[in-house]
C-alpha cells in the first residue's frame, strides 16, 4: 500500500512541506528546523496547542513555539513542575506535593505532611536531582487512557483531588503524562523532553519552596524575586477557609453541586465577603480622624468598582459619607497624552493624568475648601467643567477608584497619613487539582469575556486579542504597587466559575479554527470541562459577580 503524503503549511517558515501520513510534530521540527531563537516547546496546530508528540493525521498549518510566547512559557512551567514532582518522590516517597499559587515571580509548592520540614539542604538536593533529570533528556510520554483506569492509578498513589476531578469531570478516556515510571495530570500539554528546561531556580519559601523560572521576554535570567508578603498572606487566609468549608478544588466543587448543597456555599461565600468589607470599614473608622482618602485599585475585571460601592455602604453604616472622585476626570487633554513605544496614546501610564491638579483639589478639599468637579468627555477628549461643585464635612470621607491609586506619584503632594490604600484582585482561591492551580489571570480574564459581551457587545475574538496588551499595562502600572495597600480584598468566589461557565463557553465556542485567539478559547473551553454548571438565581444583587453577570442593584 503506498505512503500517503500530506501538505503542511509552516507559518515559522511561510512555506508548505510535504509529509507522511502520521509524522509526528518532532520530525516535522527536525526536518524544517525553522528559525526559533529558543527551543521549540510545542506548537499550535490549526491554531490549537498540541505537544510536539502529536502526530499529523489531515493537512494542517502549523506554528512552532518557545518559550517567548504565553503558550510557550506555561509549556514550559508545566513541565518544570512534573520534574519537581518526580524529584520530590524520589527525595521524600510517598509525600504528597502540592503547587499552591503564583506568587513573588514564581509557583509556591510544599509537602503536605506536616511531619516533613523542608531545609535549605532539602531544597539544594531537590534541585541537583531536578538538574539531572534535566541532563538525561527524559521524555515526557503522553498516554491517553480509560478515566476509570486513570482514576485507579491517582487513587493507587493517593492523589485523591484527581481522582475527583476525573470522576466528576464524566469523560471516558483522560490524557495523563508520563516520565519515566511516574504518572501525573496536566491543564495543558508538555514538553517533548526534560533538556529543554534549560533554566530554573529552587528556592526556600515559607513552608516550602519557590520555583521561579525564566523570563519570557529574555529566558536567559530567572525573573527576579518580588516580595509580596501581603499578597501570600491574604491568599493563605482564603486556603485555610477553603479547607474548613471542604472545598480546595474543582472535584470538590462539583460533589456540592451534585449533592445540591450549592446554595449554601453561595451564601457563605457571600456572607464572607461582605464581613470582610465592613471589617475594612472598621478599619478606615479607627483612623478618622487622620486617614480621609481611601485609595481603591485592582487589575482589569477584579470587581474594583462593586466593591468600592459596598464599601461605600459600610461606612454609612458606621456614620461616614462617601465622596467619590473619578480618576478618569483627571485625564490630561488628548493632545498632552503621552504616546508609547509604537506612537499610539498610552492612556494606561500615569502620566496620562493630570498628578498636579488632582493634588491640588485633594488637598483644598483636606482644607475644607470647595472645588470645582472636573470632567473628562472622551469624546472630544477634553476636560471641562459643568458646575458641580464638592465640599468636605468632618464626616465625609473620599473614596477614590483607579488602576494607579497605590502608586506613591499620584499622591505625592498628599501627606501620607491621610491616605487608607485597599488593593483589590481575584486571588481563585480553589485549584484544578494538587498539581495544577487555577490562575487569577484567568479568573479575571473569564469575568471580562462575559462582561464585554454582555455591556459592550464585544465577541470573545475582541477581549482576547485586547488581554495581552492589558497584562502588559497591568504589569508596568498596577502590580509593583500593590504591597503599598494597607489593605487587600479577595474579590474571588470559589462557586463563580461554576456560574460563568454557563455564559462563556457559547463566547469561546465562537472563536473559530482560522482565528488567532482559537488556542486561547479552547484551552478556556478545557478549563471548563471541568466545572458542573451552576445556576445563578441564588445570587444575591449586590454580589461581585453581579457586575460581570448583570442584575446587579448597583448602577455602573
Amino acid at each position: 500500500m503506498p505512503i500517503r503524503n500530506l501538505e503542511i503549511f509552516c507559518e515559522n517558515t511561510q512555506k508548505y512541506y510535504q509529509f507522511h501520513l502520521g509524522t509526528s510534530l518532532k520530525d516535522i521540527y527536525e526536518k524544517i528546523r525553522p528559525d526559533l531563537k529558543y527551543d521549540a516547546l510545542a506548537a499550535l496546530v490549526n491554531n490549537e496547542v498540541q505537544d510536539l508528540s502529536y502526530e499529523i493525521m489531515k493537512p494542517k498549518r502549523i506554528n512552532f513555539i518557545d518559550i517567548t510566547s504565553l503558550d510557550g512559557h506555561s509549556v514550559y512551567v508545566r513541565s518544570l513542575c512534573f520534574v519537581l514532582y518526580k524529584a520530590i518522590l524520589k527525595l521524600f516517597p510517598g509525600t504528597k506535593f502540592k503547587v499552591e499559587q503564583h506568587i513573588s515571580n514564581g509557583l509556591y509548592c510544599k509537602l503536605d505532611d506536616k511531619s516533613i520540614s523542608i531545609t535549605e539542604d532539602d531544597i539544594s538536593h531537590l534541585q541537583e536531582i531536578m538538574q539531572e533529570y534535566i541532563n538525561e533528556d527524559l521524555r515526557f510520554y503522553r498516554d491517553t487512557i480509560e478515566t476509570k483506569r486513570a482514576v485507579e492509578l491517582f487513587e493507587t498513589k493517593g492523589l485523591e483531588e484527581k481522582k475527583e476531578l476525573l470522576m466528576t469531570r464524566h469523560q471516558p478516556y483522560t490524557s495523563v503524562y508520563r516520565l519515566e515510571s511516574d504518572i501525573d495530570y496536566f491543564y495543558g500539554v508538555l514538553a517533548y523532553s526534560t533538556s529543554v528546561l534549560k533554566s530554573f531556580k529552587l528556592m526556600h519559601f515559607h513552608q516550602g519552596m519557590l520555583l521561579r523560572f525564566p523570563n519570557r521576554t529574555n529566558p536567559e535570567e530567572i525573573l527576579p524575586f518580588i516580595h509580596q508578603e501581603k499578597m501570600f498572606k491574604i491568599h493563605n487566609e482564603f486556603k485555610r477557609w477553603g479547607k474548613i468549608l471542604d472545598i480546595s478544588n474543582i472535584g470538590d466543587l462539583n460533589k456540592q453541586i451534585e449533592n445540591k448543597s450549592i446554595g449554601d456555599l453561595i451564601k457563605v461565600s457571600e456572607a464572607l465577603h461582605e464581613k470582610k468589607i465592613a471589617q475594612i470599614a472598621d478599619r478606615i473608622y479607627k483612623r478618622k480622624n487622620k486617614a480621609k482618602v481611601v485609595l481603591i485599585s485592582g487589575p482589569s475585571s477584579s470587581g474594583k468598582t462593586t466593591f468600592s460601592k459596598r464599601l461605600a455602604i459600610q461606612l454609612m453604616v458606621i456614620g461616614l459619607k462617601p465622596l467619590n472622585i473619578s480618576l478618569d476626570n483627571y485625564f490630561v487633554n488628548r493632545d498632552d497624552t503621552p504616546k508609547d513605544e509604537n506612537g499610539e496614546f498610552d492612556y494606561e501610564t500615569i502620566d496620562a493624568l493630570d498628578i498636579d491638579a488632582f493634588n491640588k483639589d485633594i488637598l483644598a478639599l483636606l482644607d475644607g475648601q470647595k472645588i470645582k468637579v472636573p470632567k473628562f468627555s472622551f469624546e472630544s477628549g477634553k476636560r471641562y467643567y459643568n458646575g458641580e461643585t464638592m465640599k468636605m464635612t468632618r464626616k465625609d470621607i473620599l473614596v477614590i477608584e483607579g488602576i494607579h491609586g497605590l502608586n506613591p506619584k499620584l499622591t505625592r503632594m498628599i501627606p501620607n497619613i491621610t491616605l487608607f490604600k485597599i488593593f483589590v484582585s481575584a486571588m481563585t482561591s480553589i485549584s484544578i487539582d494538587g498539581h495544577n492551580i487555577i490562575s487569577s489571570t484567568d479568573n479575571r480574564l473569564i469575568r471580562r469575556l462575559v462582561r464585554d459581551h454582555k455591556f459592550r457587545s464585544y465577541t470573545a475574538v475582541d477581549t482576547l486579542q485586547r488581554w495581552e496588551s492589558v497584562l502588559d499595562g497591568e504589569s508596568k502600572h498596577i502590580f509593583p504597587y500593590q504591597e503599598e495597600a494597607d489593605v487587600m480584598f479577595n474579590s474571588a468566589l470559589p462557586y463563580e466559575l461554576g456560574v460563568l461557565k454557563f455564559y462563556a463557553e457559547p463566547l469561546l465556542q465562537a472563536v473559530f479554527p482560522i482565528e488567532t485567539e482559537h488556542s486561547k478559547a479552547v484551552r478556556l473551553l478545557k478549563f471548563f470541562s471541568y466545572f458542573q454548571k451552576i445556576n445563578v438565581r441564588e445570587i444575591p444583587p449586590t454580589s461581585i459577580i453581579r457586575e460581570f453577570l448583570g442584575g446587579s442593584t448597583f448602577r455602573y
